[in-house]
Parts: C-alpha cells; structure tokens; sequence
C-alpha cells in the first residue's frame, strides 16, 4: 500500500511512517507543500490514502484548503488523527476538521470519539506509540549518563495560560520536591530555566542541558538510573511513555488510571502520588539497582504490544473496516520504503544515507550548507536517512 504523509516535521516522519513500512507498506513524506509539488506528489506517487497528524507548520489555514482541495480533485481518502485532543479539540482540531473534512477522524482522546461521529465523520481512538528502531536501548553514552533525568520542554506559556491544567500536578508531584531537596535532575528540552514560578523553587543552570534531538532521546533513556515522565491528563499516557519503556529506561511517571491502564506498577515501572513518595522511591530504587534492572526488563516486554507497527495495522485495518480502504490492499509482506519527496525538475538528487550529514553532503558535492538548506527548504541541519535532497541544477548542456 502507499501511503502519502503529509508532515514537513522530524516526529511524525520517525515514528508512525516507520510503522507503516514495517507493515509492508511504502511510505512517501511530503515536507513543506504547496500546490504544484502536493500535485506532483499525488500523480505520481499515486497513495491509497493520505494522512495528516496534529498541529504543524503544514496546517496553515491555506495549507488546509490546499489539502481538500487536492484530496478532493484526486479522490484520494484523506485520514486526521487528532494527537492534540482533548486540551484543543474546541480550538483546533474541529475548526481544522471542518476545513480539510477528512474521511476519517482517529482521536488520542477515547471520549472525543462522538464529537467528530456528531460532525458526520467516521472516527475511532488511536492512542501514542513508539517506534522500534528509534526508542530501543543502546549502550551507556557518557554524555548522556544521569542519576536522574527527565526529557520534555517545560512549556511555562502553557502552563501560565491554563493554571488548572494536569501538567501542573506532574511537575509538582515529580520535579519539584526533587529540586528543593537539591537532588540532582537532569534535564534535556527548552525553556527549564523559566520554571521558578511553576516550581516554587530555581533550577540549577548546570543541571539544564537544552535542545535535544528526537533521535537522541533513547540514548538518556539508556544512559540514566531514573527517568521522570510527566503526565498530561489522568485518563492518557504521553507518547514519551512509551518511548522510555521502549528504550529500556527505569520510568517514574504519576500514579494515574491512564498509566495503569497499561502498565503494572511495581512491575513495569513506577509511580508516585505524592512528593513525599517521589523523593522515597528515588533514594530506594537509587540503591537497589538490581531492583530497577527487573522492573526495566518487564517494562521493555510490555511496551512491545504498543509499538508504532502495531498501530499503524490497527489504522489500516479499521480504514478498511470502515469501507474506507479495500480489503485486499492489506495484505503485503516484507518492509516498505519509506521516502522523502524531492521533485526531480531539472535538479541532481541524492539520497542521503545512514550517517550523513549536511556538512559531508556539502564537502562531497562543493555546494554550501545553506545551498542545500535554501534549495530543499530546511529550517535546521537536521537530515533523516533516505530523504531526496537537492543539489543543484543540472547541466543541460
């Protein structure tokens, strides 16, 4: 089967694109669009069904209209899933719902499953995965090792627009009894040195490492004793969740009926109502490392059942369930493709391979960083493994 992606960002490309192509399935990304190479995309690509995830640089209101127009005109099925239910079903899934009209709507958020049915629009729950080749343990990377270490961006501007939002409770049941008792966390993502306010208490700026790479995480996930995970809502896991037990981290989440829906605390991770708690599971499972060691394996066993291949079966076959893919486009074998479009119109191409990089790719081909950014509009030096660059114009002569 083929399947159009329509996302310009690293996340979604890394994760449930790769859980199509272990199905068997080929996978084409699209990155930024526009009507002309969506068009080219469409015609010559030819995808069974088109899909779009949450909220992104590609869901501009032109960019939506783009979408239903193209999809429409193709007769292409065109797939929603809504990670950014429930917080912003009212103030961005459903108005961006009503623009692009889907065939089909999958929620994050089981209870907004009727919400989309009400709007006329087909939809079942799909919750977070993670990606095997991804979030799966590696070897301690001295850079990365930590007692204790949390990876998320803090997000002080969420928190200070929506003060009774369950995130609130996370950081103060996990983080900040750890930092007033000066009990060292580590942390990797934006925005940790603008938190007193929110923590009651200052983080250490030697202990705020910043900006990390998605495809670095697992390598602090394998590299730290503990890792704090935060929860956003109490009937929901976050996808970090997942990724954390993927990569055989030692996960201390909140104590939440969305976290024991899924996981046997004490078995597969564990959890914490109060901070009292938080600070005396730490210094105990600190101590007993054979302890931890258990509980990781069980929790890298568990999580296998929530990968992203599993979910990606799980769309496809209740697409299919709802007449809107055909039966037989199911079955496939082997690994598909999974590529990044780049329109071939009068340029040279080149498939970046596994541990390229832009710095590599510019010394081999004499073209300047900024060449390739300009030429293949990236907004960062991040490539990915078998995304379609442009070099240059070719010689026509």
């Amino acid at each position: 089967m083929r399947i159009l992606l329509i996302e310009s960002g690293d996340i979604w490309s890394n994760s449930l694109a790769r859980g199509f192509t272990a199905g068997g399935h080929d996978v084409l990304v699209s990155g930024p669009i526009g009507k002309e190479n969506l068009t080219e995309m469409i015609e010559t690509f030819k995808p069974h069904f088109a899909i779009t995830v949450g909220w992104g640089v590609e869901h501009t209101k032109v960019k939506q209209h783009l979408i239903r127009e193209l999809m429409a005109a193709h007769q292409v099925p065109l797939v929603y899933w809504a990670v950014e239910d429930p917080a912003y079903t009212e103030v961005w899934s459903i108005p961006l719902v009503k623009t692009i009209q889907p065939d089909f709507v999958f929620t994050l958020c089981p209870k907004k499953v009727d919400t989309y049915k009400q709007l006329g629009i087909p939809s079942e729950y799909l919750d977070f995965g993670y990606e095997e080749t991804i979030h799966q343990p590696v070897d301690v990377h001295t850079e990365f090792e930590a007692q204790i270490a949390i990876v998320a961006n803090a997000y002080p501007d969420i928190l200070k627009k929506y003060p009774e939002h369950f995130r609130h409770l996370s950081l103060d049941t996990l983080i900040s009894p750890l930092v007033k008792e000066n009990i060292r966390i580590d942390f990797w993502g934006a925005n940790w040195d603008q938190m007193d306010e929110y923590l009651g208490c200052s983080i250490p700026r030697e202990w705020i490492h910043g900006f990390l790479n998605y495809k670095d995480a697992n390598k602090v996930y394998s590299s730290s004793q503990i890792i704090l995970g935060l929860q956003n809502y109490p009937d929901l896991v976050t996808q970090r969740t997942y990724e954390i037990l993927g990569s055989g981290g030692f996960l201390l989440t909140v104590d939440t009926p969305g976290v024991r829906k899924n996981f046997k605390p004490g078995k597969d991770l564990i959890v914490s109502l109060t901070p009292e708690e938080t600070i005396q599971k730490v210094k105990y499972y600190l101590n007993h490392p054979l302890k931890r060691a258990k509980i990781q394996k069980q929790g890298r066993e568990t999580v296998q059942a929530h990968s992203y291949k599993q979910r990606a079966s799980q769309m496809i076959n209740t697409l299919i369930r709802n007449d809107i893919l055909k039966n037989g486009l199911k079955g496939v074998k082997g690994k598909g493709e999974l590529i990044y479009f780049s329109s071939n119109d009068g340029f040279e191409i080149y498939k970046v391979l596994k541990g390229d990089t832009l710095y590599k790719i510019s010394r081999q081909f004499g073209v300047s960083i900024e060449e390739l950014k300009s030429l293949n509009v990236l907004c960062s030096d991040l490539i990915l493994e078998n995304q379609l660059l442009k070099i240059r114009k070719k010689n026509m002569d």
